[in-house]
């Protein structure tokens, strides 16, 4: 049998959701001291635990997270992509967010990727010099047009406190 070029009624292989991995410093030193210190109720520059139930194990998961509060509501973004919280949060439609003993339970909606630059922008204002490397030159100054470019890379989840 050979092999047949691509064409005919098959679609177009899928590229892979944009995501970028954490490096050995960030996975065993930061992340690390950044949930320690939340877990002891300070949250460096406004940092929370993100808890959401694992899509296949039904397990909490944490990660430490960059809230956004912006025109009088609450956001998450996903500065490295389609990361594992971010799906996880998909499949469970909610989950807490976390500082010492204090628990926020939420519901998350995902933004579609035209109401997400200005939410972007107020994020990359906050959080740039933390996560500014992982937007491809987009920054707090970017037009619109250029953040849209960025927008598919980056979920965005508007959420509401339950209670």
């Amino acid at each position: 049998m050979t092999a047949q070029p691509h064409g005919g009624s098959q679609p177009a292989p899928r590229a892979a959701p944009h995501y970028r991995k954490t490096g050995v410093l960030t996975d065993h030193v930061l992340n690390r001291l950044v949930a320690w210190l939340i877990r002891c109720g300070v949250g460096p520059a406004g940092s929370r635990t993100l808890a959401v139930r694992g899509r296949k194990s039904g397990e909490w998961r944490t990660t430490p997270v960059n809230p956004l509060e912006f025109e009088g509501a609450r956001y998450l973004v996903a500065p490295r992509g389609h990361t594992q919280w971010v799906r996880n949060l998909r499949a469970a439609g909610g989950g807490e967010l976390r500082i010492g003993r204090r628990v926020d339970r939420f519901t998350a909606v995902e933004l579609p990727g035209e109401e997400k630059p200005a939410v972007l922008r107020a994020y990359l204002r906050k959080w740039r010099w933390e996560v500014g490397a992982f937007f491809d030159g987009a920054g707090p100054a970017s037009s619109d047009e250029e953040l849209l470019a960025v927008a598919d890379r980056h979920p965005v989840f508007r959420i509401t406190r339950e209670g």
